[in-house]
């Protein structure tokens, strides 16, 4: 399969598997704004047709997790996939070995650790002996994280402690974020996953309250700690840590959790909400500490640069190794963040003495 496969008009054909949901409609925009060519894909044939029509006429290629030959219809002749599609526990699998088959580069948008570690567990044999990348939580939730820990750690070999604290004017969850919670409550009980003493371990005890002290404006929050997201199982794979400590803004848990938590509202041409958001990541090693910070507005509209721009680097470089590659093993992790302005906006602090009681 031609790794630089184009449609008629030259345009670079990616597929966006799960087209239409949320998340979906602002990967498919960053496609085409960036030159590229979206083939809309997806088990409800009405609404990529919608959606086709709506940005006049894609591509439209329906295709089920259930029936492989409909998959690799929708894959056939293009370049690379992104799967929008969650929960992940149903979608990955089958569209990792869809990409597989089909000799393209896979990215996804997952937020849940257990489907990124399937995906971790499950492919990375085939995927580095078919020479073919495969990059799971390329997205807000996952991929940040990982990017500015990567480039915060810079050239340190290892880390004692990893730190991610997020604070989000509020969450406003969607269906499809809902839908994946559940599927991940239901695969791990009253668990948290936490990585912890070089290793994951599952953990029942309340993790106890905790604030965190964010760069202004956010400044000190409330945080329920242990709000361990998918950075918490890419990070180990590529980066020598001890532990991890996660962290979530106390308001931001608890729109998430209520059950008339109302969806994203668009306020811009975009299609972007309101929300804004604040990533904290601090590394710290033998007394010393570096960090970084992002800030941006609505966190599933980030997601899209942050998958398309993996694409188009994974497509401008076809002889990469391929595998199970987390976002700081796949790219130059001070780079890509680079590039990801005006999307979200990233500081990186110089190394400094260990930060005292605001952390």
């Amino acid at each position: 399969m031609d790794l630089l496969a184009s449609r008629a008009d030259g345009r670079t054909a990616v597929v966006v598997f799960g087209a239409y949901g949320h998340t979906g409609r602002f990967v498919v925009a960053e496609l085409l704004e960036r030159g590229l060519s979206p083939v809309l894909s997806g088990r409800d044939a009405g609404r990529l047709k919608e959606l086709a029509e709506a940005h006049g006429g894609l591509d439209v290629r329906p295709a089920s997790v259930d029936d492989p030959a409909s998959l690799d219809h929708a894959l056939a002749g293009a370049a690379a996939v992104i799967n929008a599609a969650g929960p992940f526990a149903s979608t990955a699998a089958p569209v990792v070995e869809a990409a597989l088959r089909a000799g393209i580069p896979y990215v996804d948008v997952a937020a849940e650790l257990e489907a990124v570690a399937d995906t971790f567990a499950q492919h990375a044999d085939r995927a580095r002996a078919a020479g073919t990348p495969v990059v799971p939580a390329m997205a807000f939730y996952g991929g940040l994280g990982d990017l500015l820990a990567s480039a915060a750690m810079g050239d340190w070999r290892t880390a004692d402690e990893v730190h991610i604290a997020y604070a989000l004017s509020g969450w406003h969850p969607t269906a499809g974020t809902k839908a994946s919670g559940r599927v991940s409550r239901q695969r791990r009980g009253d668990r948290r996953l936490v990585f912890a003493g070089g290793r994951m371990e599952a953990r029942t005890a309340p993790a106890g309250p905790a604030r965190w002290a964010f760069p202004g404006p956010v400044g000190e929050r409330a945080v329920v700690a242990e709000f361990t997201m998918a950075d918490s199982v890419t990070i180990p794979r590529h980066l020598s840590v001890r532990d991890i400590h996660t962290y979530m803004s106390a308001e931001a848990v608890a729109d998430l959790s209520a059950p008339d938590a109302p969806p994203p509202t668009p306020v811009d041409e975009r299609g972007r909400s309101a929300q804004t958001f604040l990533v904290e990541v601090v590394v710290r090693a033998g007394g010393r500490e570096r960090r970084a910070v992002a800030r941006g507005q609505d966190i599933y509209a980030v997601s899209a640069p942050l998958a398309v721009e993996a694409v188009q680097r994974l497509l401008a470089a076809p002889g990469r190794p391929g595998g199970v590659l987390a976002a700081g093993a796949a790219f130059d992790a001070a780079d890509f963040l680079r590039a990801l302005a005006p999307h979200i906006l990233v500081e990186l602090h110089p190394e400094a003495g260990a930060a005292g009681g605001g952390h």
